[in-house]
Parts: C-alpha cells; sequence; structure tokens
C-alpha cells in the first residue's frame, strides 16, 4: 500500500516528508478546480479536496491511501485563493492588514472507492502593514502560489501577529487533524 499526496504544494510535500510517512508517493492532480456555487468554506474546502483525490484514486491501486487537501483564506464571506497577478495578490495583503482572517484546509482521503472528508480552521491576525512592505514582499515572488498570497512558514511570518488553531493549517496541511483521519483508516504513522 502506498499513501499518495495528490498535490504539487511544495509545503504538503515538505510536511509529509517531515512525518516520515512510509510508502509516500507524490502524484498531483491535475484537473480544474470547480468550486460549488454558494458553498460556506467548509463546504468549499471539501469539496475541492475530495474532487482532488478522487481524481488521483482512479489511477491507483484500490489498496492505496490517497489524501487530496485544499485551502483557502476566508474573510468577509469571501475566499481568496492563490492571487492571479502582483495586483490581485497587492489588494489582498492591504485586505489582510490590521485584521484577523479565518484559513480553512479540506483533507480528503479515498480508499478502496470510499471518501471521508473533514475540514480544518485557524485565525490568523496580521499586524497592519504599509504600502512599501507589501510590495517588498510581492516583489520576493512568495505570495504568488499561496492562497491568501502569504506564507506563514516564510517571510510572511513577518505579518502574522497571533494564529489561533493549527499552524500546520495555515500551511496547508493540518497535521494533527490528518493523524487522526489517518489512524482511523488504520495508518498509524508513528
Amino acid at each position: 500500500m502506498h499513501i499518495i499526496l495528490a498535490s504539487a504544494s511544495p509545503r504538503r510535500k515538505e510536511l509529509m516528508e517531515m512525518l516520515k510517512v512510509p510508502n509516500l508517493k507524490i502524484v498531483p492532480a491535475k484537473g480544474e478546480e470547480r468550486p460549488p456555487e454558494h458553498a460556506g468554506p467548509e463546504e468549499l474546502v471539501m469539496a475541492l479536496s475530495a474532487a482532488k483525490a478522487r481524481e488521483v484514486a482512479r489511477q491507483a491501486e484500490p489498496e492505496d491511501l490517497v489524501i487530496g487537501a485544499d485551502t483557502i483564506v476566508w474573510v468577509d464571506g469571501h475566499a481568496f485563493g492563490k492571487p492571479h497577478d502582483e495586483r490581485e495578490a497587492a489588494a489582498m495583503l492591504r485586505r489582510l492588514s490590521g485584521d484577523t482572517h479565518e484559513v480553512f484546509t479540506g483533507v480528503s482521503l479515498v480508499r478502496k472507492g470510499r471518501c471521508v472528508s473533514q475540514c480544518e480552521r485557524s485565525l490568523v491576525r496580521f499586524r497592519p502593514l504599509d504600502e512599501e512592505e507589501i510590495q517588498n514582499y510581492i516583489a520576493t515572488g512568495e505570495p504568488m502560489d499561496k492562497a491568501g498570497a502569504y506564507g506563514a512558514q516564510g517571510k510572511g511570518a513577518l505579518f502574522v501577529e497571533h494564529i489561533d488553531g493549527d499552524f500546520f493549517n495555515v500551511m496547508g496541511l493540518p497535521l494533527c487533524r490528518l493523524g487522526i483521519m489517518l489512524k482511523e483508516q488504520g495508518v498509524n504513522i508513528l
């Protein structure tokens, strides 16, 4: 049996390798993400993570366990995914500046045709940012492949005053929840 991470995220891969997950394979999902209409944040990330896991599971062996994940930043009833360009990244960072936002990650496990999905939520408080900081941060390139246009594990950590919840959720893979889900599937990575 292999444990397959259906993600191209270098951060998720790094976290799985940090845990020394046995028989780990990385097989990124390639399908277009189609969020359900009028979905709340929990439903949205669980639907997207399940779609990724199911896509990769179709090419896996039945006994393999496939992990899909999807992360969004939620502000004022809107999802902030990865910015499409620098202008959008700047707008996201301006909105997060000096305020608290929610980070939701859906995690889905698919094995033998059965899908189980759960969601983790963390609150993140940003300190106030000035325009020069926002532009300098964008110039690093770091915000461009991250939900909400920041990485709490990189230079974006300079903006984070407080996290209430799982730090790894903010990175894109809530490890405590994932460990519980894996254990429920009979996989103990300890």
